[in-house]
């Protein structure tokens, strides 16, 4: 990537003025844009009123399912807003339609927030939920799920990148296989919408979930879910508002014929007009280069942590994303991450129990994770380095 387009990144951003930021994953640091979108909103909510406000804004929030489909190749009636990839994820999983004997195939890599909700379902419906095996590179087997697959299979659902690890899951692949299946394929993107191309018609999913504040550098309390249209027509969310249906009499209501029927009425608008600028900004750039700046930055940081004595790089699988998580032979990733925050550089540390199949096979405990975005620099991966020397 240019540098000259690097610096003017770094220049749109404040906060890179502030902190070496290398937690990405966890929440990025937002382009000044989207800021200033934030407080204009809420400025105006304090001056004027918040019905007002939104009146006067009402064509610009409406902008957002355009751009969000334009992000991931969908249509803006496929679109909802939603408060996290979270609620996202949720609205649409337990709108469907479970029965005692119904299978959920799903990754040993899959995030604690979604294998909880499999559990709920299986407690009240008498389900299955059924980890498909990995490969030999740590990414869900296609093979084996295929192996996997029978008329009982109802849902298979997969996160697209872990939370604690840089490991892809063959998304795309998956979705060939079940292109002539019945099942619904639910894909939670929450770590790759943002940081990678993701088109939902290549993919061949039914159901996806995004987040605002991660790789999208957007706010946090913000997200989308996208619903194919044609399983539009055939589920209706758990929870209905006046916003997702009409009263249409004392005993009928009827559901719009859009995903916003998975919104409420009641919402972040603030956050909804910032995740909305920050999608312009991102439609701005080109995806393909920043997604190639992520992995060059990625594969250097994991170079570099494993020539760290004491550090263990623990990232799976053939094809990184730009999270990398470690393990410390010498010091607690707690107390690494504390200490470096003090010098005004970010990491996270993940837990065991985020996604406790994978730390189970893998012998995993809580791991040091520092995710890279297109507006790092090879400097401050240098200076991070150096400083993790220097606790060590």
């Amino acid at each position: 990537m240019d540098p000259a387009l690097i610096d003017k990144y770094r220049q749109e951003t404040s906060g890179t003025q502030n902190v070496i930021h290398l937690n990405n994953a966890g929440a990025s640091l937002m382009p000044d844009r989207v800021r200033d979108t934030l407080f204009a909103y809420l400025q105006s909510e304090s001056a004027i009123g918040g019905y007002e406000t939104f009146a006067l804004y009402e064509e610009e929030l409406n902008r957002f399912y355009e751009l969000a489909a334009g992000l991931i190749n969908a249509k803006s009636r496929e679109i909802a807003f939603a408060e996290s990839a979270t609620r996202a994820w949720q609205m649409a999983f337990y709108s469907l339609p479970f029965d005692k004997g119904d299978r959920i195939l799903t990754s040993r890599t899959e995030y604690a927030s979604n294998y909880i909700s499999y559990l709920q379902v299986k407690k009240r419906t008498g389900v299955s939920v059924e980890p498909v095996p990995n490969d030999g590179h740590g990414r869900l087997s296609v093979d084996a799920l295929a192996e996997m697959l029978d008329e009982r299979v109802k849902l298979v659902s997969v996160t697209h990148v872990p939370t604690n690890s840089g490991l892809i899951n063959p998304v795309e692949e998956i979705g060939q296989l079940l292109e002539n299946h019945p099942a619904v394929f639910l894909i939670d993107a929450c770590q790759s919408v943002g940081q990678m191309p993701v088109d939902v018609d290549r993919i061949g999913c039914d159901i996806l979930s995004a987040t605002g504040r991660k790789y999208l550098r957007g706010p946090r309390g913000s997200g989308f879910l996208y619903i194919r249209e044609k399983l539009l027509k055939e589920i209706e969310p758990v929870m209905l508002d006046l916003h997702g249906a009409a009263w249409t009499s004392p005993d009928a209501y009827e559901m719009r014929p859009d995903a916003r029927r998975f919104e409420n009425w009641e919402i972040n608008f603030a956050g909804k007009l910032g995740l909305t600028e920050a999608i312009r900004y991102a439609l701005e750039q080109d995806a393909a280069a920043c997604w190639n700046r992520i992995q060059e930055l990625a594969t250097l940081l994991r170079e570099c942590l494993g020539d760290v004595d004491g550090i263990e790089v623990k990232d799976p699988s053939l094809e990184k994303c730009g999270i990398v998580s470690f393990y410390s032979l010498r010091k607690p990733v707690d107390e690494i991450s504390d200490e470096l925050g003090k010098r005004n550089i970010n990491i996270s540390v993940t837990g065991g129990n985020s996604t406790l199949l994978d730390s189970l096979d893998r012998k995993l405990d809580r791991l040091g994770r520092a995710s890279v975005h297109y507006y790092n620099t090879e400097r401050e991966i240098d200076q991070f380095i150096a400083e993790l020397k220097r606790l060590l």
